[in-house]
Protein backbone atom coordinates (compact mmCIF):
# COMPACT_ATOMS: atom_id res chain seq x y z
CA UNK A 1 0.00 0.00 0.00
CA UNK A 2 2.69 2.47 0.49
CA UNK A 3 4.70 1.93 -2.66
CA UNK A 4 1.04 2.53 -4.32
CA UNK A 5 0.75 5.63 -2.46
CA UNK A 6 3.90 6.67 -3.95
CA UNK A 7 6.29 6.48 -0.88
CA UNK A 8 9.12 3.94 -2.36
CA UNK A 9 11.37 6.36 -1.63
CA UNK A 10 10.40 7.74 1.94
CA UNK A 11 12.06 6.71 4.56
CA UNK A 12 10.85 3.70 6.18
CA UNK A 13 13.69 2.75 8.92
CA UNK A 14 16.36 4.33 10.24
CA UNK A 15 19.06 2.28 12.16
CA UNK A 16 22.63 2.60 13.30
CA UNK A 17 23.45 1.55 8.99
CA UNK A 18 21.52 4.83 8.03
CA UNK A 19 17.44 5.40 6.38
CA UNK A 20 15.60 2.16 4.39
CA UNK A 21 13.09 3.20 2.39
CA UNK A 22 9.95 1.60 1.77
CA UNK A 23 10.65 0.71 -1.69
CA UNK A 24 13.92 -0.75 -0.49
CA UNK A 25 12.52 -2.88 2.55
CA UNK A 26 10.06 -4.34 -0.23
CA UNK A 27 12.71 -5.20 -2.47
CA UNK A 28 14.71 -6.96 0.32
CA UNK A 29 11.57 -9.06 2.16
CA UNK A 30 10.91 -9.32 -1.62
CA UNK A 31 14.21 -11.24 -2.14
CA UNK A 32 14.35 -12.69 1.72
CA UNK A 33 11.21 -14.69 0.74
CA UNK A 34 12.94 -15.88 -3.10
CA UNK A 35 15.46 -17.14 -0.70
CA UNK A 36 13.36 -18.71 1.41
CA UNK A 37 11.87 -20.67 -1.10
CA UNK A 38 15.49 -21.44 -3.14
CA UNK A 39 16.67 -23.05 -0.39
CA UNK A 40 13.64 -25.35 0.15
CA UNK A 41 11.84 -23.85 3.20
CA UNK A 42 8.19 -24.25 1.95
CA UNK A 43 4.99 -22.90 3.18
CA UNK A 44 3.62 -23.17 6.84
CA UNK A 45 7.24 -24.01 7.29
CA UNK A 46 9.22 -22.47 10.50
CA UNK A 47 12.28 -20.13 10.73
CA UNK A 48 13.65 -18.72 14.27
CA UNK A 49 14.60 -14.89 14.05
CA UNK A 50 17.27 -14.11 16.65
CA UNK A 51 18.31 -10.60 15.38
CA UNK A 52 18.80 -7.18 16.89
CA UNK A 53 16.86 -3.88 15.46
CA UNK A 54 18.13 -3.31 12.09
CA UNK A 55 16.51 -3.15 8.58
CA UNK A 56 17.54 -7.08 8.54
CA UNK A 57 15.02 -7.91 11.22
CA UNK A 58 11.89 -6.54 8.97
CA UNK A 59 13.55 -7.77 5.99
CA UNK A 60 13.19 -11.74 7.53
CA UNK A 61 9.78 -10.92 9.32
CA UNK A 62 8.36 -9.78 6.31
CA UNK A 63 10.02 -11.82 3.39
CA UNK A 64 8.69 -15.11 5.35
CA UNK A 65 5.26 -13.97 5.55
CA UNK A 66 5.55 -12.66 2.26
CA UNK A 67 6.47 -16.48 1.60
CA UNK A 68 3.76 -18.09 3.72
CA UNK A 69 6.65 -19.06 6.03
CA UNK A 70 5.96 -18.84 9.84
CA UNK A 71 8.20 -16.19 11.45
CA UNK A 72 9.43 -17.00 15.13
CA UNK A 73 11.11 -13.63 16.30
CA UNK A 74 12.62 -14.54 19.59
CA UNK A 75 13.97 -12.45 22.29
CA UNK A 76 17.36 -11.64 22.28
CA UNK A 77 18.28 -12.05 25.94
CA UNK A 78 17.18 -15.63 26.58
CA UNK A 79 19.61 -18.42 27.92
CA UNK A 80 21.47 -20.45 25.78
CA UNK A 81 18.82 -23.52 27.26
CA UNK A 82 16.27 -21.38 26.36
CA UNK A 83 17.30 -21.36 22.55
CA UNK A 84 17.62 -24.70 22.93
CA UNK A 85 14.64 -25.57 23.88
CA UNK A 86 12.28 -22.95 21.60
CA UNK A 87 14.66 -24.56 18.39
CA UNK A 88 13.63 -28.42 19.37
CA UNK A 89 9.66 -27.10 19.99
CA UNK A 90 9.46 -25.43 16.98
CA UNK A 91 11.69 -27.74 14.72
CA UNK A 92 12.54 -24.45 12.81
CA UNK A 93 14.38 -25.46 9.79
CA UNK A 94 16.01 -22.26 9.21
CA UNK A 95 18.11 -20.25 11.68
CA UNK A 96 18.49 -16.22 11.04
CA UNK A 97 20.71 -14.74 13.67
CA UNK A 98 22.36 -11.41 14.44
CA UNK A 99 26.72 -12.01 14.69
CA UNK A 100 26.95 -10.58 17.92
CA UNK A 101 23.76 -13.70 19.31
CA UNK A 102 25.57 -16.33 17.34
CA UNK A 103 27.78 -17.58 20.31
CA UNK A 104 24.13 -18.75 22.05
CA UNK A 105 23.53 -20.72 19.00
CA UNK A 106 27.14 -22.16 18.80
CA UNK A 107 26.78 -24.96 20.29
CA UNK A 108 23.30 -25.79 19.50
CA UNK A 109 23.24 -26.07 15.70
CA UNK A 110 24.58 -29.33 15.75
CA UNK A 111 22.04 -30.62 18.61
CA UNK A 112 18.76 -29.59 16.11
CA UNK A 113 17.99 -32.27 14.21
CA UNK A 114 15.46 -29.84 12.03
CA UNK A 115 17.68 -26.69 11.51
CA UNK A 116 19.11 -27.59 8.00
CA UNK A 117 20.27 -23.51 7.30
CA UNK A 118 21.82 -21.03 9.73
CA UNK A 119 21.91 -17.47 8.16
CA UNK A 120 23.90 -14.72 10.33
CA UNK A 121 23.32 -11.12 10.10
CA UNK A 122 26.39 -8.97 10.45
CA UNK A 123 29.86 -9.16 9.03
CA UNK A 124 31.48 -12.61 9.88
CA UNK A 125 29.16 -15.51 9.02
CA UNK A 126 31.08 -17.79 11.54
CA UNK A 127 31.04 -19.94 8.58
CA UNK A 128 27.73 -19.96 7.42
CA UNK A 129 25.53 -17.89 5.31
CA UNK A 130 25.86 -14.20 5.05
CA UNK A 131 22.28 -11.86 5.54
CA UNK A 132 23.68 -9.74 2.86
CA UNK A 133 25.15 -11.83 0.41
CA UNK A 134 22.11 -13.89 0.37
CA UNK A 135 19.88 -10.92 -0.15
CA UNK A 136 22.00 -9.19 -3.08
CA UNK A 137 21.89 -12.51 -4.60
CA UNK A 138 18.64 -13.20 -4.96
CA UNK A 139 16.24 -12.36 -7.20
CA UNK A 140 13.24 -10.12 -5.96
CA UNK A 141 10.32 -12.38 -7.46
CA UNK A 142 7.30 -10.47 -7.96
CA UNK A 143 5.69 -13.60 -5.47
CA UNK A 144 3.33 -13.37 -2.50
CA UNK A 145 2.14 -16.79 -1.06
CA UNK A 146 -1.78 -17.03 -1.35
CA UNK A 147 -2.08 -16.77 2.43
CA UNK A 148 -5.62 -15.90 4.87
CA UNK A 149 -6.28 -13.64 7.24
CA UNK A 150 -6.71 -17.18 9.68
CA UNK A 151 -3.39 -18.63 8.38
CA UNK A 152 -0.67 -18.94 11.11
CA UNK A 153 1.80 -15.90 10.38
CA UNK A 154 3.81 -16.14 13.36
CA UNK A 155 4.66 -17.23 17.03
CA UNK A 156 5.96 -15.08 19.66
CA UNK A 157 7.54 -17.42 22.38
CA UNK A 158 6.40 -16.16 25.75
CA UNK A 159 8.87 -15.38 28.71
CA UNK A 160 8.17 -18.82 30.48
CA UNK A 161 7.52 -17.36 34.00
CA UNK A 162 5.57 -19.84 34.57
CA UNK A 163 7.70 -22.92 33.46
CA UNK A 164 9.26 -23.63 29.72
CA UNK A 165 8.55 -20.64 27.36
CA UNK A 166 5.11 -21.00 25.19
CA UNK A 167 5.05 -20.29 21.72
CA UNK A 168 1.45 -18.42 21.53
CA UNK A 169 0.27 -19.08 17.54
CA UNK A 170 -0.72 -15.71 15.57
CA UNK A 171 -2.59 -15.48 12.40
CA UNK A 172 -1.65 -13.02 9.35
CA UNK A 173 -5.38 -10.73 10.67
CA UNK A 174 -3.43 -10.39 14.24
CA UNK A 175 -1.32 -7.30 12.70
CA UNK A 176 -3.95 -5.70 11.09
CA UNK A 177 -6.24 -6.13 13.87
CA UNK A 178 -3.88 -4.14 16.59
CA UNK A 179 -3.68 -1.26 14.28
CA UNK A 180 -7.10 -1.42 13.54
CA UNK A 181 -8.04 -1.60 17.03
CA UNK A 182 -5.42 0.43 18.84
CA UNK A 183 -3.20 1.87 16.76
CA UNK A 184 -5.10 4.40 14.45
CA UNK A 185 -7.89 4.72 17.35
CA UNK A 186 -5.76 5.25 20.04
CA UNK A 187 -2.33 6.45 18.36
CA UNK A 188 -3.63 8.65 15.79
CA UNK A 189 -0.45 8.21 13.95
CA UNK A 190 0.03 10.45 10.62
CA UNK A 191 2.05 9.51 7.71
CA UNK A 192 4.69 12.85 8.84
CA UNK A 193 5.11 11.12 11.96
CA UNK A 194 8.44 9.25 13.36
CA UNK A 195 8.34 6.67 15.80
CA UNK A 196 10.78 5.60 18.40
CA UNK A 197 10.19 2.45 19.99
CA UNK A 198 11.68 1.60 23.43
CA UNK A 199 10.34 -2.06 23.47
CA UNK A 200 12.12 -4.28 20.53
CA UNK A 201 11.13 -5.34 17.62
CA UNK A 202 10.72 -9.25 19.21
CA UNK A 203 8.04 -7.88 21.73
CA UNK A 204 4.47 -7.83 20.72
CA UNK A 205 4.33 -4.36 21.85
CA UNK A 206 7.90 -3.78 19.93
CA UNK A 207 6.39 -5.09 16.85
CA UNK A 208 3.84 -2.92 16.39
CA UNK A 209 5.34 -0.13 18.08
CA UNK A 210 8.36 0.09 15.97
CA UNK A 211 6.83 -2.11 12.32
CA UNK A 212 3.34 -2.32 11.83
CA UNK A 213 1.93 0.66 13.02
CA UNK A 214 4.36 3.47 11.79
CA UNK A 215 4.21 1.60 8.62
CA UNK A 216 0.23 0.93 8.15
CA UNK A 217 0.23 5.14 7.50
CA UNK A 218 3.50 5.70 5.60
CA UNK A 219 5.38 6.93 8.83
Amino acid sequence: ANLAAGRAGKPAFIDASGSWTYGQLADRAARFGAMLRAKGIRREERILICLLDTIDWPTAFLGALKAGVIAIPVNTLMTEADYEFMLADSRVRMLVVSEALYPKFASLIAKSPDLQHVVVSGDNAQGHDRFEDLISQAKPEDYTAPTTRDDIAFWLYTSGSTGKPKGAVHVHASLKFTNDLYAVPILGLKESDVCYSVAKLFFAYGLGNAMTFPMSVGA
